[in-house]
Protein backbone atom coordinates (compact mmCIF):
# COMPACT_ATOMS: atom_id res chain seq x y z
CA UNK A 1 0.00 0.00 0.00
CA UNK A 2 1.36 3.43 -0.96
CA UNK A 3 2.10 6.12 1.64
CA UNK A 4 -0.72 8.30 0.27
CA UNK A 5 -3.25 5.48 0.49
CA UNK A 6 -2.15 4.66 4.04
CA UNK A 7 -2.58 8.27 5.13
CA UNK A 8 -6.04 8.41 3.51
CA UNK A 9 -7.06 5.25 5.34
CA UNK A 10 -5.90 6.65 8.71
CA UNK A 11 -7.75 9.90 8.02
CA UNK A 12 -11.06 8.09 7.42
CA UNK A 13 -10.63 5.98 10.58
CA UNK A 14 -10.99 9.09 12.66
CA UNK A 15 -14.07 10.39 10.89
CA UNK A 16 -17.33 10.61 12.77
CA UNK A 17 -19.70 7.65 12.00
CA UNK A 18 -22.32 10.14 10.76
CA UNK A 19 -19.91 11.19 8.02
CA UNK A 20 -19.42 7.53 7.08
CA UNK A 21 -23.17 7.10 6.76
CA UNK A 22 -23.43 10.19 4.59
CA UNK A 23 -20.60 8.93 2.41
CA UNK A 24 -22.35 5.61 1.90
CA UNK A 25 -25.51 7.29 0.65
CA UNK A 26 -28.65 9.04 1.74
CA UNK A 27 -31.51 7.51 3.67
CA UNK A 28 -33.43 7.16 0.40
CA UNK A 29 -30.67 5.07 -1.15
CA UNK A 30 -30.26 2.84 1.91
CA UNK A 31 -33.97 2.18 2.30
CA UNK A 32 -34.56 1.55 -1.38
CA UNK A 33 -31.48 -0.66 -1.71
CA UNK A 34 -32.75 -2.85 1.13
CA UNK A 35 -36.19 -3.09 -0.45
CA UNK A 36 -34.66 -3.71 -3.87
CA UNK A 37 -32.34 -6.60 -3.12
CA UNK A 38 -34.58 -8.39 -0.63
CA UNK A 39 -37.65 -8.28 -2.89
CA UNK A 40 -35.71 -9.30 -6.00
CA UNK A 41 -34.08 -12.16 -4.11
CA UNK A 42 -37.53 -13.32 -3.02
CA UNK A 43 -38.81 -13.18 -6.60
CA UNK A 44 -35.85 -15.06 -7.99
CA UNK A 45 -35.79 -17.66 -5.22
CA UNK A 46 -39.54 -18.31 -5.33
CA UNK A 47 -39.50 -18.58 -9.13
CA UNK A 48 -36.61 -21.04 -9.25
CA UNK A 49 -38.01 -23.11 -6.38
CA UNK A 50 -41.43 -23.17 -8.01
CA UNK A 51 -40.06 -24.29 -11.36
CA UNK A 52 -38.07 -27.08 -9.69
CA UNK A 53 -41.15 -28.19 -7.75
CA UNK A 54 -43.94 -27.71 -10.28
CA UNK A 55 -43.71 -28.59 -13.99
CA UNK A 56 -44.32 -25.89 -16.55
CA UNK A 57 -47.81 -25.66 -18.00
CA UNK A 58 -48.31 -27.74 -21.15
CA UNK A 59 -49.22 -24.72 -23.25
CA UNK A 60 -45.87 -22.92 -22.71
CA UNK A 61 -44.37 -23.91 -26.11
CA UNK A 62 -47.39 -22.42 -27.90
CA UNK A 63 -46.75 -19.00 -26.41
CA UNK A 64 -42.99 -19.09 -27.06
CA UNK A 65 -42.43 -21.25 -30.15
CA UNK A 66 -39.02 -19.69 -30.86
CA UNK A 67 -37.85 -20.21 -27.23
CA UNK A 68 -37.00 -16.53 -26.84
CA UNK A 69 -37.46 -16.84 -23.08
CA UNK A 70 -35.32 -19.98 -22.90
CA UNK A 71 -32.26 -19.46 -25.15
CA UNK A 72 -29.73 -21.11 -22.84
CA UNK A 73 -29.14 -24.60 -21.52
CA UNK A 74 -31.11 -26.14 -18.66
CA UNK A 75 -29.24 -24.37 -15.86
CA UNK A 76 -29.18 -20.99 -17.58
CA UNK A 77 -32.88 -21.17 -18.44
CA UNK A 78 -33.64 -22.06 -14.82
CA UNK A 79 -31.82 -18.97 -13.56
CA UNK A 80 -33.63 -16.53 -15.86
CA UNK A 81 -37.05 -18.23 -15.72
CA UNK A 82 -38.56 -15.90 -13.06
CA UNK A 83 -37.83 -12.92 -15.32
CA UNK A 84 -39.12 -14.00 -18.73
CA UNK A 85 -42.62 -15.29 -19.36
CA UNK A 86 -45.79 -14.35 -21.28
CA UNK A 87 -45.49 -10.81 -22.71
CA UNK A 88 -41.72 -11.07 -22.45
CA UNK A 89 -41.97 -13.02 -25.71
CA UNK A 90 -43.55 -10.01 -27.43
CA UNK A 91 -41.00 -7.53 -26.10
CA UNK A 92 -38.11 -9.78 -27.13
CA UNK A 93 -39.62 -10.40 -30.55
CA UNK A 94 -39.95 -6.65 -31.14
CA UNK A 95 -36.41 -6.02 -29.86
CA UNK A 96 -35.02 -8.63 -32.24
CA UNK A 97 -37.20 -8.20 -35.32
CA UNK A 98 -39.11 -4.94 -34.96
CA UNK A 99 -42.85 -4.65 -35.44
CA UNK A 100 -42.74 -6.62 -38.70
CA UNK A 101 -46.16 -5.36 -39.93
CA UNK A 102 -47.85 -7.45 -37.21
CA UNK A 103 -50.80 -5.60 -35.67
CA UNK A 104 -50.65 -7.48 -32.36
CA UNK A 105 -47.10 -6.22 -31.72
CA UNK A 106 -48.04 -2.56 -32.00
CA UNK A 107 -49.95 -2.75 -28.70
CA UNK A 108 -46.51 -2.86 -27.06
CA UNK A 109 -45.04 0.64 -27.15
CA UNK A 110 -41.48 0.99 -28.48
CA UNK A 111 -39.19 2.63 -25.90
CA UNK A 112 -38.56 -0.47 -23.77
CA UNK A 113 -37.94 -2.95 -26.63
CA UNK A 114 -35.87 -0.30 -28.42
CA UNK A 115 -33.65 0.02 -25.33
CA UNK A 116 -33.40 -3.77 -25.09
CA UNK A 117 -32.38 -3.85 -28.74
CA UNK A 118 -29.69 -1.23 -28.17
CA UNK A 119 -28.13 -3.09 -25.24
CA UNK A 120 -28.78 -6.66 -26.39
CA UNK A 121 -27.50 -5.96 -29.89
CA UNK A 122 -23.90 -5.94 -28.63
CA UNK A 123 -24.09 -9.72 -28.29
CA UNK A 124 -24.12 -12.44 -30.90
CA UNK A 125 -27.15 -14.47 -29.79
CA UNK A 126 -30.76 -14.02 -28.74
CA UNK A 127 -29.77 -14.68 -25.15
CA UNK A 128 -28.12 -11.26 -24.98
CA UNK A 129 -31.48 -9.60 -25.60
CA UNK A 130 -33.01 -11.52 -22.69
CA UNK A 131 -30.18 -10.56 -20.35
CA UNK A 132 -30.40 -6.95 -21.56
CA UNK A 133 -34.13 -6.87 -20.79
CA UNK A 134 -33.57 -8.12 -17.25
CA UNK A 135 -30.72 -5.67 -16.60
CA UNK A 136 -32.75 -2.71 -17.92
CA UNK A 137 -35.77 -3.65 -15.81
CA UNK A 138 -33.67 -3.99 -12.66
CA UNK A 139 -31.86 -0.68 -13.18
CA UNK A 140 -35.12 1.14 -13.88
CA UNK A 141 -36.73 -0.41 -10.82
CA UNK A 142 -33.86 0.72 -8.58
CA UNK A 143 -34.12 4.26 -9.95
CA UNK A 144 -37.90 4.22 -9.51
CA UNK A 145 -37.60 3.21 -5.86
CA UNK A 146 -35.29 6.14 -5.07
CA UNK A 147 -37.61 8.58 -6.85
CA UNK A 148 -40.62 7.11 -5.09
CA UNK A 149 -39.00 7.57 -1.69
CA UNK A 150 -38.10 11.20 -2.43
CA UNK A 151 -41.56 12.02 -3.75
CA UNK A 152 -43.42 10.44 -0.84
CA UNK A 153 -41.05 12.08 1.62
CA UNK A 154 -42.08 15.44 0.16
CA UNK A 155 -45.79 14.73 0.48
CA UNK A 156 -46.20 12.46 3.49
CA UNK A 157 -42.93 12.32 5.39
CA UNK A 158 -40.03 9.95 5.92
CA UNK A 159 -41.88 7.18 7.74
CA UNK A 160 -44.54 6.82 5.05
CA UNK A 161 -41.84 7.00 2.37
CA UNK A 162 -40.12 3.93 3.84
CA UNK A 163 -43.40 2.06 4.01
CA UNK A 164 -44.35 3.00 0.43
CA UNK A 165 -41.08 1.71 -0.99
CA UNK A 166 -41.41 -1.60 0.85
CA UNK A 167 -45.07 -1.94 -0.06
CA UNK A 168 -44.42 -1.44 -3.76
CA UNK A 169 -41.36 -3.72 -3.79
CA UNK A 170 -43.24 -6.58 -2.10
CA UNK A 171 -46.75 -6.15 -3.50
CA UNK A 172 -48.19 -9.34 -5.06
CA UNK A 173 -47.50 -8.33 -8.68
CA UNK A 174 -44.03 -6.85 -8.07
CA UNK A 175 -42.35 -9.71 -9.95
CA UNK A 176 -43.10 -7.71 -13.12
CA UNK A 177 -40.54 -5.13 -12.01
CA UNK A 178 -37.65 -7.50 -12.68
CA UNK A 179 -39.23 -9.26 -15.68
CA UNK A 180 -38.72 -8.43 -19.34
CA UNK A 181 -41.72 -6.11 -19.19
CA UNK A 182 -41.98 -2.32 -19.47
CA UNK A 183 -43.38 -1.82 -15.95
CA UNK A 184 -40.10 -0.76 -14.32
CA UNK A 185 -39.18 1.67 -17.08
CA UNK A 186 -42.62 3.25 -17.09
CA UNK A 187 -42.65 3.57 -13.31
CA UNK A 188 -39.25 5.27 -13.29
CA UNK A 189 -40.23 7.70 -16.06
CA UNK A 190 -43.65 8.57 -14.62
CA UNK A 191 -42.18 9.11 -11.15
CA UNK A 192 -39.42 11.24 -12.66
CA UNK A 193 -42.01 13.29 -14.50
CA UNK A 194 -44.12 13.99 -11.40
CA UNK A 195 -41.12 14.54 -9.12
CA UNK A 196 -39.65 17.04 -11.59
CA UNK A 197 -43.00 18.84 -11.90
CA UNK A 198 -43.28 18.90 -8.12
CA UNK A 199 -39.97 20.80 -8.04
CA UNK A 200 -40.94 23.14 -10.86
CA UNK A 201 -38.56 21.61 -13.43
CA UNK A 202 -41.10 21.71 -16.23
CA UNK A 203 -38.86 21.02 -19.22
CA UNK A 204 -37.44 17.91 -17.58
CA UNK A 205 -40.92 16.82 -16.53
CA UNK A 206 -42.18 17.22 -20.10
CA UNK A 207 -39.30 15.21 -21.57
CA UNK A 208 -39.73 12.38 -19.06
CA UNK A 209 -43.49 12.42 -19.66
CA UNK A 210 -42.91 12.13 -23.42
CA UNK A 211 -40.62 9.14 -22.86
CA UNK A 212 -43.27 7.56 -20.61
CA UNK A 213 -45.88 8.09 -23.34
CA UNK A 214 -43.57 6.17 -25.69
CA UNK A 215 -43.38 3.33 -23.16
CA UNK A 216 -47.07 2.65 -22.41
CA UNK A 217 -50.38 3.84 -23.77
CA UNK A 218 -51.37 5.32 -20.41
CA UNK A 219 -48.23 7.47 -20.35
CA UNK A 220 -49.97 10.24 -22.25
CA UNK A 221 -52.17 10.76 -19.17
CA UNK A 222 -49.20 12.28 -17.35
CA UNK A 223 -50.21 15.58 -18.92
CA UNK A 224 -53.09 15.70 -16.41
CA UNK A 225 -51.01 15.77 -13.18
CA UNK A 226 -48.45 18.05 -14.82
CA UNK A 227 -51.07 20.68 -15.57
CA UNK A 228 -52.70 20.31 -12.16
CA UNK A 229 -49.38 20.61 -10.35
CA UNK A 230 -48.55 23.70 -12.38
CA UNK A 231 -51.85 25.41 -11.61
CA UNK A 232 -52.68 24.14 -8.14
CA UNK A 233 -49.45 22.71 -6.73
CA UNK A 234 -47.99 21.83 -4.39
CA UNK A 235 -44.72 23.15 -5.85
CA UNK A 236 -41.34 23.78 -4.30
CA UNK A 237 -40.18 26.31 -6.90
CA UNK A 238 -42.48 29.17 -5.84
CA UNK A 239 -45.16 30.18 -3.37
CA UNK A 240 -48.84 30.15 -4.40
CA UNK A 241 -50.53 33.42 -5.32
CA UNK A 242 -54.00 34.17 -3.96
CA UNK A 243 -56.46 36.16 -6.06
CA UNK A 244 -57.80 39.26 -4.28
CA UNK A 245 -60.88 39.44 -6.52
CA UNK A 246 -62.23 36.22 -5.10
CA UNK A 247 -61.75 37.41 -1.55
CA UNK A 248 -63.99 40.37 -2.25
CA UNK A 249 -66.96 38.23 -3.27
CA UNK A 250 -68.13 36.21 -0.30
CA UNK A 251 -70.87 34.55 -2.29
CA UNK A 252 -68.28 32.91 -4.51
CA UNK A 253 -66.07 31.72 -1.68
CA UNK A 254 -67.09 28.10 -2.20
CA UNK A 255 -65.81 28.19 -5.77
CA UNK A 256 -62.51 29.67 -4.75
CA UNK A 257 -60.70 26.34 -4.98
CA UNK A 258 -61.33 26.28 -8.74
CA UNK A 259 -59.11 29.30 -9.26
CA UNK A 260 -55.46 28.44 -10.00
CA UNK A 261 -53.14 29.04 -7.05
CA UNK A 262 -50.23 29.79 -9.40
CA UNK A 263 -50.18 32.21 -12.33
CA UNK A 264 -50.29 30.80 -15.85
CA UNK A 265 -46.94 31.35 -17.53
CA UNK A 266 -45.19 30.01 -20.65
CA UNK A 267 -43.67 27.19 -18.58
CA UNK A 268 -47.03 25.45 -18.67
CA UNK A 269 -46.48 24.75 -22.36
CA UNK A 270 -43.83 22.18 -21.50
CA UNK A 271 -46.71 19.86 -20.55
CA UNK A 272 -47.47 19.63 -24.27
CA UNK A 273 -44.29 17.59 -24.67
CA UNK A 274 -46.00 14.59 -23.08
CA UNK A 275 -48.18 13.65 -26.08
CA UNK A 276 -45.12 13.99 -28.34
CA UNK A 277 -43.97 10.53 -27.22
CA UNK A 278 -47.18 9.00 -28.52
CA UNK A 279 -47.10 11.17 -31.63
CA UNK A 280 -43.60 10.05 -32.58
CA UNK A 281 -44.62 6.41 -32.24
CA UNK A 282 -47.66 6.95 -34.47
CA UNK A 283 -45.56 8.83 -37.03
CA UNK A 284 -42.90 6.11 -37.17
CA UNK A 285 -45.55 3.43 -37.66
CA UNK A 286 -47.14 5.51 -40.41
CA UNK A 287 -43.82 5.79 -42.24
CA UNK A 288 -42.81 2.15 -41.78
CA UNK A 289 -46.08 0.24 -41.98
CA UNK A 290 -48.41 2.73 -43.67
CA UNK A 291 -50.87 2.76 -40.76
CA UNK A 292 -50.04 4.92 -37.77
CA UNK A 293 -53.31 4.11 -36.00
CA UNK A 294 -52.52 0.41 -35.65
CA UNK A 295 -51.83 0.62 -31.88
CA UNK A 296 -55.43 1.74 -31.32
CA UNK A 297 -56.96 -0.67 -33.82
CA UNK A 298 -54.92 -3.60 -32.49
CA UNK A 299 -57.03 -3.69 -29.33
CA UNK A 300 -59.51 -5.84 -31.24
CA UNK A 301 -56.72 -8.38 -31.81
CA UNK A 302 -56.48 -8.69 -28.04
CA UNK A 303 -60.29 -9.07 -27.77
CA UNK A 304 -60.76 -5.60 -26.31
CA UNK A 305 -63.62 -3.27 -27.23
CA UNK A 306 -64.89 0.08 -26.03
CA UNK A 307 -67.62 -0.49 -23.46
CA UNK A 308 -68.21 3.14 -22.57
CA UNK A 309 -66.37 5.16 -19.92
CA UNK A 310 -65.39 2.70 -17.19
CA UNK A 311 -67.76 0.14 -18.71
CA UNK A 312 -65.30 -2.61 -17.78
CA UNK A 313 -66.23 -2.17 -14.13
CA UNK A 314 -69.70 -3.53 -14.80
CA UNK A 315 -68.39 -6.26 -17.10
CA UNK A 316 -65.85 -7.27 -14.48
CA UNK A 317 -68.51 -7.39 -11.79
CA UNK A 318 -70.68 -9.63 -13.98
CA UNK A 319 -67.74 -11.95 -14.70
CA UNK A 320 -66.88 -12.13 -10.98
CA UNK A 321 -70.49 -12.85 -10.03
CA UNK A 322 -70.69 -15.60 -12.64
CA UNK A 323 -67.39 -16.96 -11.38
CA UNK A 324 -68.73 -17.09 -7.83
CA UNK A 325 -71.85 -18.89 -9.05
CA UNK A 326 -69.66 -21.38 -10.93
CA UNK A 327 -67.61 -22.20 -7.86
CA UNK A 328 -70.68 -22.54 -5.66
CA UNK A 329 -72.37 -24.76 -8.25
CA UNK A 330 -69.31 -27.00 -8.18
CA UNK A 331 -69.92 -28.60 -11.55
CA UNK A 332 -68.82 -27.84 -15.10
CA UNK A 333 -72.09 -29.16 -16.50
CA UNK A 334 -73.26 -25.58 -16.81
CA UNK A 335 -70.83 -22.76 -17.61
CA UNK A 336 -71.94 -19.40 -16.23
CA UNK A 337 -69.34 -17.31 -18.08
CA UNK A 338 -68.75 -19.09 -21.42
CA UNK A 339 -66.87 -16.14 -22.93
CA UNK A 340 -63.73 -17.16 -21.03
CA UNK A 341 -63.42 -20.61 -22.59
CA UNK A 342 -61.19 -23.33 -21.13
CA UNK A 343 -61.65 -24.68 -17.62
CA UNK A 344 -64.61 -22.75 -16.14
CA UNK A 345 -63.25 -23.09 -12.60
CA UNK A 346 -59.85 -21.64 -13.53
CA UNK A 347 -61.58 -18.78 -15.37
CA UNK A 348 -63.83 -18.20 -12.35
CA UNK A 349 -60.85 -17.95 -10.05
CA UNK A 350 -59.13 -15.47 -12.38
CA UNK A 351 -62.19 -13.24 -12.63
CA UNK A 352 -62.70 -13.22 -8.88
CA UNK A 353 -59.06 -12.35 -8.20
CA UNK A 354 -59.14 -9.58 -10.79
CA UNK A 355 -62.31 -8.16 -9.29
CA UNK A 356 -60.60 -8.19 -5.90
CA UNK A 357 -57.81 -6.07 -7.36
CA UNK A 358 -60.46 -3.72 -8.75
CA UNK A 359 -62.01 -3.26 -5.30
CA UNK A 360 -58.63 -2.65 -3.66
CA UNK A 361 -57.70 -0.18 -6.39
CA UNK A 362 -60.99 1.68 -6.02
CA UNK A 363 -60.53 2.02 -2.25
CA UNK A 364 -56.96 3.26 -2.71
CA UNK A 365 -58.10 5.69 -5.41
CA UNK A 366 -60.69 7.26 -3.10
CA UNK A 367 -58.04 7.44 -0.39
CA UNK A 368 -55.58 9.14 -2.76
CA UNK A 369 -58.15 11.81 -3.62
CA UNK A 370 -58.85 12.44 0.06
CA UNK A 371 -55.29 12.39 1.42
CA UNK A 372 -53.03 13.54 -1.44
CA UNK A 373 -52.97 16.64 -3.66
CA UNK A 374 -55.57 16.38 -6.41
CA UNK A 375 -52.94 15.84 -9.14
CA UNK A 376 -52.15 12.37 -7.77
CA UNK A 377 -55.70 11.08 -7.64
CA UNK A 378 -56.48 12.62 -11.04
CA UNK A 379 -53.52 10.83 -12.59
CA UNK A 380 -54.52 7.46 -11.15
CA UNK A 381 -58.13 7.93 -12.26
CA UNK A 382 -57.30 8.90 -15.84
CA UNK A 383 -54.70 6.14 -16.16
CA UNK A 384 -57.27 3.55 -15.03
CA UNK A 385 -59.81 4.89 -17.51
CA UNK A 386 -58.12 3.08 -20.41
CA UNK A 387 -58.15 -0.53 -19.18
CA UNK A 388 -61.54 -0.07 -17.53
CA UNK A 389 -63.13 1.40 -20.67
CA UNK A 390 -61.71 -1.26 -22.99
CA UNK A 391 -62.42 -4.59 -21.30
CA UNK A 392 -61.41 -7.89 -22.88
CA UNK A 393 -64.31 -10.16 -23.83
CA UNK A 394 -62.88 -13.40 -22.33
CA UNK A 395 -61.68 -11.66 -19.17
CA UNK A 396 -63.02 -8.10 -18.68
CA UNK A 397 -60.43 -7.02 -16.11
CA UNK A 398 -57.45 -8.65 -17.79
CA UNK A 399 -54.11 -6.95 -16.95
CA UNK A 400 -55.77 -4.63 -14.40
CA UNK A 401 -53.29 -5.57 -11.63
CA UNK A 402 -50.42 -4.60 -13.94
CA UNK A 403 -52.03 -1.24 -14.64
CA UNK A 404 -52.52 -0.63 -10.91
CA UNK A 405 -48.97 -1.75 -10.17
CA UNK A 406 -47.39 1.39 -11.67
CA UNK A 407 -49.92 3.84 -10.20
CA UNK A 408 -47.81 4.99 -7.28
CA UNK A 409 -50.50 7.31 -5.77
CA UNK A 410 -52.44 4.19 -4.80
CA UNK A 411 -49.42 2.85 -2.91
CA UNK A 412 -48.74 6.22 -1.32
CA UNK A 413 -52.18 6.26 0.26
CA UNK A 414 -52.01 2.56 1.22
CA UNK A 415 -48.65 3.09 2.94
CA UNK A 416 -49.99 6.14 4.79
CA UNK A 417 -53.01 4.12 5.92
CA UNK A 418 -51.07 1.11 7.25
CA UNK A 419 -48.44 3.36 8.85
CA UNK A 420 -51.11 5.31 10.69
CA UNK A 421 -52.40 2.04 12.17
CA UNK A 422 -48.92 0.60 12.75
CA UNK A 423 -49.64 -2.35 10.47
CA UNK A 424 -46.58 -1.87 8.27
CA UNK A 425 -44.72 -5.05 9.21
CA UNK A 426 -47.65 -7.52 9.04
CA UNK A 427 -48.94 -5.89 5.84
CA UNK A 428 -45.61 -6.19 4.05
CA UNK A 429 -45.09 -9.72 5.34
CA UNK A 430 -48.49 -10.73 3.96
CA UNK A 431 -47.69 -9.07 0.65
CA UNK A 432 -44.37 -10.94 0.48
CA UNK A 433 -46.14 -14.29 0.84
CA UNK A 434 -48.54 -13.42 -1.98
CA UNK A 435 -45.64 -12.15 -4.09
CA UNK A 436 -43.91 -15.51 -3.73
CA UNK A 437 -47.06 -17.43 -4.71
CA UNK A 438 -47.81 -15.26 -7.74
CA UNK A 439 -44.17 -15.47 -8.83
CA UNK A 440 -44.39 -19.26 -8.83
CA UNK A 441 -47.50 -19.10 -11.02
CA UNK A 442 -45.82 -16.66 -13.39
CA UNK A 443 -42.62 -18.71 -13.66
CA UNK A 444 -44.47 -21.94 -14.37
CA UNK A 445 -46.52 -20.31 -17.14
CA UNK A 446 -49.77 -20.13 -15.17
CA UNK A 447 -51.64 -17.02 -16.17
CA UNK A 448 -51.58 -14.35 -13.46
CA UNK A 449 -52.67 -11.01 -14.93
Amino acid sequence: MSLGALQERRRWRGVNPAVWRAALGSEAVRVTWRAFWTSRLLVWGAGVFGLLSIPKADWAPRFDPASLTAPFGYFGNLLVAPFARWDSVWYLAIAIGGYDHEAARTAFFPLYPLTVRGLGGIGSSWGFYLIAGIVISLICFAIAMVLLYKLVELELGEQVARATVMLMAFCPMAFYFSAVYSESMFLALSLGCIYSARQGKWLLAGVLGALAAATRNSGVMLIVPMVLLYLYGPRTDREPVRTIAFRAHRGLARLRWLLPRYPVRPGLLWALLVPVGLGVYVLVLQLTTGDGLTPFQSQTVWFRHFAGPFGGVWNGAVAAWDGLRQLIHGSASHVYFPQAGGDPFVASGHNLVLFGFLILGAVALVGAFRRLPIAYGAYALTALAMPLSYPADPQPLMSLPRHELVLFPLFMWAAWWITKRRWTTPAIASMAVLLGLFTVEFTTWRFVA
